[in-house]
């Protein structure tokens, strides 16, 4: 009967039934009194007649509570019912067809929020609005804490003035817009706020390109996306196995791509510094290769002030706002000797000591032949290059004379300088008349401080005291 019964009444339209009972009551209106029927439709699919429209509400009220569970979900029916009203002379209603049909037919779904981005493409579902806020909420909080969020949320917050090595975040949002729609969905659809965060963390497949880099290979490019070399190649036909990829070919890849990421702007003032130069100058007073620092250098420091993008923690963008020395940096002056010294004397010999008297002359003395001067008796101990020359040898001597030093003056001159405690000057280095060659001492075969001056003329040896 219900078969036979609804297939006839589910064709009929709202407004073949209203037409239907207007002609009934034509028909026999003086037979007996009008009642009132509804026609049940469900989704605008005709379904039945029932007396009472609380037959089927009760139905679905006695459905609904049944799902009522510990979750505290708002159930509903996912299908639109719907009556129209017919007032008849003899009732062909049959309330049992109907709540047969709404056992068979009727599904029971949850009130839902979708959370959708970019304006069409749904995350998930929600039992309420306030838990797709939440995933919203944490998904921004692993960036930023709660308590910016927070402040940022107050539009009556004032930024706090910077000092150096602070920041401050301005501005928090999402890349795409989020909006939120009602919905009816399967129980097993709703999600927690955890496995909403998760799915909006990981996001959607795909599909993408890959540029092929240096040192790359199938395997390498698979793992990078969580593909197999079989899935690979499935998705790049024209390769095989043992294909060659070259640097800048093009791999097909499927990769997950977020729904939306979190923007974080932020502002930042640094205290960087500004490195100090080196200026040289020349010096005729100083001899060439020999060189001094007159000022030492000193950095200074400037106040930067940065706007800084971030998009899911990443800098994306960076921006100087502003920039303020605070303080000047002082250049390094370094002083280099032009000054050339001949190497070739000038043949007028220059006392060897600062002050002093002769001890001792050229001659015989001790039973032995005494080949120079013996100076002492000096203001400060101070020996000088006689004349200007060449160092051939400066050094220790093992013949008594200990520390000596022996200078060519390339004109024909050599000058010996013995027993000094010190030695300033080195082998092969050119020396200027006066220059200081060392300090007097008693090195070697010696009685007492004293220096031992000998001077030879083209190799033959000379009085020093003829040529004062």
């Amino acid at each position: 009967m219900l078969g036979n019964v609804k297939g006839y009444v589910k064709h009929l339209t709202v407004a073949s039934v209203v037409a239907l009972g207007l002609t009934s009551q034509i028909a026999f209106a003086d037979d007996t009194e009008l009642t009132n029927v509804y026609h049940v439709y469900v989704d605008n699919e005709h379904v039945g007649i029932v007396d009472q429209k609380q037959v089927v509400e009760k139905y679905i009220t006695d459905t609904i509570s049944h799902h009522q569970g510990e979750n505290n979900y708002t159930y509903t029916i996912n299908e639109k019912v719907s009556y129209v009203t017919e007032q008849v002379f003899s009732s062909k209603a049959d309330n049992q067809e109907v709540l047969d049909y709404l056992e068979e037919e009727i599904t029971i779904g949850v009130e839902a929020q979708a959370l959708k981005i970019g304006g069409d493409k749904v995350v998930g579902y929600f039992s309420e609005q306030e838990k797709a806020n939440q995933v919203i909420q944490s998904y921004k909080e692993k960036y930023v804490s709660s308590d910016i969020l927070e402040k940022l949320d107050n539009d009556s917050a004032e930024t706090e003035p910077l000092s150096a090595g602070d920041s401050n975040i301005i501005d928090v949002s999402l890349t795409k817009e989020v909006t939120f729609e009602k919905s009816k969905v399967a129980e097993d659809k709703i999600l927690t706020v955890e496995e909403g965060l998760t799915l909006l963390e990981k996001g959607t497949l795909e599909n993408k390109k890959h540029i092929v880099n240096a040192g790359e290979v199938l395997g390498s490019i698979g793992s990078k996306y969580d593909l197999s070399i079989d899935k690979l190649l499935e998705l790049n036909p024209n390769l095989n196995a043992d294909s060659v990829i070259q640097i800048g070919d093009e791999l097909n890849v499927t990769a997950f791509e977020p729904y939306v990421e979190v923007k974080v702007v932020e502002e930042k003032l640094e205290e960087d510094k500004i490195a100090f130069e080196t200026e040289i100058e020349e010096s005729e007073d100083m001899y060439k290769g020999e060189e001094e620092v007159k000022h030492e250098g000193k950095n200074g420091t400037v106040e930067t002030h940065y706007r800084i993008e971030k998009i899911n923690g990443k800098s994306v963008e960076m921006e100087i706002l502003a920039e303020n020395i605070t303080k000047e940096p002082t250049n390094k002056v370094i002083v280099k000797g032009t000054k050339v010294v001949s190497s070739r004397g000038s043949g007028s010999f220059q006392w060897p000591a600062v002050g002093g008297t002769i001890t001792s002359h050229v001659g015989e003395r001790w039973g032995s032949y005494h080949k120079g001067l013996d100076i002492a008796g000096v203001s400060n101990r101070s020996i000088l290059a006689a004349d200007n020359g060449t160092v051939t040898s400066a050094g220790w001597d093992s013949g008594g004379y200990g520390n000596k030093v022996v200078i060519n003056h390339n004109n024909g001159y050599r000058t010996v300088y013995a027993h000094l405690a010190s030695i300033d000057v080195s082998s092969g280095q050119v020396v200027e008349a006066g220059q200081k060659i060392g300090v007097m001492g008693t090195t070697g075969f010696s009685t007492g401080i004293h220096l031992h001056f000998e001077v030879y003329k083209d190799g033959s040896l000379v009085n020093p005291a003829t040529l004062y």
